[in-house]
């Protein structure tokens, strides 16, 4: 039986480039006995193999079934050891914690004089780079050493050590705090998207406040602000208020911009602030600032300086590619936007190992959206089936939700309306479950199952009396959630009017910019 997504062995083998397969060769035939051993051989087949099969290495002979498991944990572990080596993958923490190994060893030696000269000089390169957990973990050996390096200089250099270890402490108990309060509010959002009604937005704002940490901007260093305007932008993205996500993703944005140094050591980071940037102005609707800020994001990434680690790469490619789709949004051009969809889903293959289910869900969500604006309804349909069909997306049930919505209106404007009772069922049945139906959408499903009832001379007027409904939620804190996903105004506008949805949507960004 194949198994080649689930063995972690063969993906990381398929992970490496070439020019990381000749390391790897090079660092285990150093010795002489490597040459014929079996987990290089091991090695061999897995990088030669297109999917991994148990049963076909052990037809090779090269290993037995009772050891298989033991060579591949070898190979495995000797693999990371030779990508450890490889300069593509050193950086500055990676250097600061050679140097912490080295005085360690220096002083387990007795050498303790040149333990703490090493200690010295790499706790100021952590300090100059926010490493200050490793920093902390410096001065705790440095306290150990220089209990037992008896000095003149002792009572002073106890004094600075004991500051420095206060300090550090108090800086690094802070960003845990605004790092574990972040992730918190990230797995909030994932799990259940914005906040549905006033009893959710009082809850989540007392988690916030109860666990956000007493502090004094000026006592933050580039670490603890880059944690605090996390912390903020997830918080403002939970209340919908995108005005305050544009601040704090700028901020966080900025910070990088002022300590250019840190795009180098923390270049995830620089990426992600960029993301929630775009789709903080993607949900204000500024598509001038959006373009700006994409271009510059593009520019910035395609620099040769930038770094180029697979998991940069595939996160380059997912921020970039969002946003590019969402820029059609933002005044309808939905036809202009169905041209990139190839590209990307080509590129989707090659990423595919590398990017989680629930990112692959929102570009199918964003392909069926521009296909729904563009008026292709069965294509639209097609990739909506994706999310809908997916047993294993256990995040983002606001997704899967607004897909199930969009499934129904597309069915109706495809005329698949054959078994379109089903599907009013299921979807009504799965909100229920999920305790995720709000007015918006109780509107549409009765709006749907009503219009089988309608003469065809009366269908303008329910379209007109469904927008007199649904208009005022537009506006409103909790139940505006809906249009974020599927603008509804709009697509009823197009009905009443007898146009296009997208020239809707275009006209609307004309008048909001002061262009027509």
């Amino acid at each position: 039986m194949t198994k080649d997504q689930k063995d972690n062995l063969f993906l990381l083998v398929k992970s490496l480039t070439k020019s990381e397969k000749r390391q790897f060769k090079l660092y285990v035939g150093r010795l002489e006995v490597n040459q014929d051993s079996k987990f290089l051989n091991l090695f061999n087949i897995l990088d030669k193999a297109s999917s991994y099969d148990e049963s076909a290495i052990l037809k090779t002979g090269t290993v037995k079934k009772q050891q298989l498991a033991n060579v591949k944990a070898h190979l495995y572990k000797q693999i990371l050891i030779s990508l450890k080596l490889n300069p593509s993958h050193q950086n500055i923490r990676s250097q600061i914690r050679e140097q912490l190994d080295f005085a360690s060893i220096l002083y387990h030696k007795g050498l303790y004089k040149q333990s703490l000269k090493i200690l010295d000089k790499s706790k100021e390169v952590a300090i100059q780079n926010e490493e200050k957990n490793l920093a902390y973990e410096i001065v705790e050996l440095e306290k150990i050493i220089e209990s037992q390096y008896i000095t003149r200089s002792i009572s002073t250099r106890a004094d600075e050590l004991t500051i420095q270890a206060k300090e550090l402490s108090f800086q690094n108990v802070i960003a845990s705090k605004l790092s574990n309060l972040s992730l918190q509010l990230y797995s909030i959002i994932l799990k259940t998207g914005y906040v549905k009604n006033e009893a959710e937005s009082q809850e989540v704002t007392q988690y916030f406040e109860n666990r956000l940490p007493k502090f004094h901007i000026k006592d933050l260093g580039f670490r603890e602000k880059l944690w605090l305007y996390n912390a903020y932008l997830w918080y403002s993205f939970l209340m919908q208020d995108f005005k305050n996500c544009y601040k704090y993703a700028l901020k966080w944005v900025d910070l990088f911009y002022e300590h250019p140094e840190m795009i180098q050591l923390n270049p995830v980071f620089f990426l992600k602030g960029n993301n929630y940037l775009l789709e903080a102005l993607f949900f204000i609707g500024n598509k001038d600032k959006f373009q700006e800020q994409l271009l510059k994001f593009q520019h910035i990434t395609t620099e040769k300086k930038f770094p180029k680690d697979e998991n940069v790469q595939a996160l380059t490619f997912l921020y970039l590619n969002l946003n590019s789709i969402n820029l059609y949004f933002i005044d309808g051009s939905f036809q202009d936007g169905l041209k990139i969809i190839p590209k990307i889903e080509k590129e989707l293959k090659r990423f595919k190992d590398r990017l989680d289910v629930h990112h692959t869900m929102i570009f199918y969500y964003k392909f069926a959206s521009l296909h729904f604006g563009a008026g292709n309804n069965k294509e639209c349909i097609f990739y909506l089936d994706k999310i809908i069909n997916n047993k294993s997306l256990l995040m983002r049930e606001d997704l899967q939700c607004f897909a199930r919505v969009l499934n129904l209106v597309a069915h109706y404007e495809a005329g698949l309306d054959y078994h379109i009772e089903a599907l009013l069922r299921s979807t009504y049945k799965f909100l229920l479950k999920i305790n995720d139906l709000y007015e918006v959408q109780k509107e549409m499903i009765k709006f749907i199952r009503g219009l089988q009832d309608i003469y065809p001379q009366d269908i303008k007027k329910a379209f007109e009396q469904l927008y007199n409904i649904l208009k005022p939620y537009e506006d409103h804190p909790y139940e505006r959630r809906a249009f974020l996903y599927l603008d509804i105004i709009s697509w009823l506008e197009s009905k009443i009017q007898n146009k296009p949805v997208g020239e809707v949507i275009r006209q609307k960004y004309l008048a909001r910019n002061n262009q027509v």
